[in-house]
């Protein structure tokens, strides 16, 4: 397992994929730190599962769900300067956080 620079409820610009996902900037919905992926709010790409009723009150049918992007096809957003930027790591009264690299500023 390794460490990512994005967490759950982050902004980021998404850097490659799709063309019309390209430039979007979203929050992180989930993140799944085995498979090095996120999921993020508003992007195009999306599942179709199809779901059979489990029992007469289920409904089922064609589910959509959002599609998880590779970690490395995302840029985090600085709170501070809005834009996308690198994050740096450093220690802060004792305990390790996120730092902007454009600006310094602590992002966590």
């Amino acid at each position: 397992m390794s460490k990512l620079h994005v967490k759950t409820g982050d902004t980021v610009k998404i850097l490659a994929g799709y063309d019309e996902d390209v430039g979007h900037v979203g929050k992180i919905l989930s993140v799944d730190t085995a498979k090095e992926r996120v999921v993020v709010e508003g992007v195009k790409k999306i599942h179709i599962r199809h779901r059979k009723p489990r029992n007469q009150q289920d409904q089922g049918g064609r589910i959509e769900l959002p599609a998880p992007i590779h970690v490395s096809n995302v840029m985090l957003v600085c709170p501070k300067c809005r834009e996308a930027t690198r994050v740096n790591r450093a220690v802060a009264n004792g305990k390790k956080v996120r730092v902007c690299k454009k600006c310094g500023a602590n992002i966590d």
